[in-house]
């Protein structure tokens, strides 16, 4: 991992058409990520958001997209409060491996406040990204969330 990117792989029991539909609906996006419901047609050049409560919280545009393999778009969080700031690039690589996907996750194109040092928190891509994705899997494994954690 360098320090402008950061890399979180996991392994889930499930298929690939599974976890695509679970990255890319709601439906399943407002259980695993912190309430999020995400938009987007899923078209390459098209716009991508993640709202909670009515209000978008993160931004960005589709850079690639291969259905149940690769999604890859650029990011950028409403709450950090900088101005003009550089959107970072997210990657969700899907590889089956009989019965489980191979979850790797990219972050790349950091800036410095997007880690945080910090174990308190799911501030922080480094902190936020591995709850979620958690979350995530023990969803698609069991049908249920994580129970909330209080940090």
């Amino acid at each position: 991992m360098t320090e402008n990117s950061f890399v979180y792989v996991t392994y889930i029991a499930t298929t690939p058409e599974k976890l695509w539909e679970a990255l890319t609906s709601s439906t399943y996006t407002e259980q695993y990520f912190f309430g999020s419901s995400i938009q987007s047609d899923w078209q390459e050049g098209s716009e991508l958001t993640y709202s909670r409560n009515g209000q978008v919280s993160d931004y960005g545009k589709i850079l690639k997209v291969e259905h149940n393999r690769v999604l890859s778009f650029t990011w950028t969080y409403v709450g950090d409060g900088v101005e003009g700031k550089l959107p970072s690039r997210v990657t969700f690589e899907l590889k089956p491996m009989n019965e489980t996907v191979k979850l790797i996750l990219r972050h790349e194109d950091l800036q410095p406040g997007d880690l945080v040092d910090r174990d308190d928190t799911f501030e922080g891509l480094n902190n936020g990204w591995p709850a979620i994705i958690s979350n995530l899997k023990s969803l698609l494994e069991t049908g249920k969330t994580l129970p909330a954690v209080t940090i």
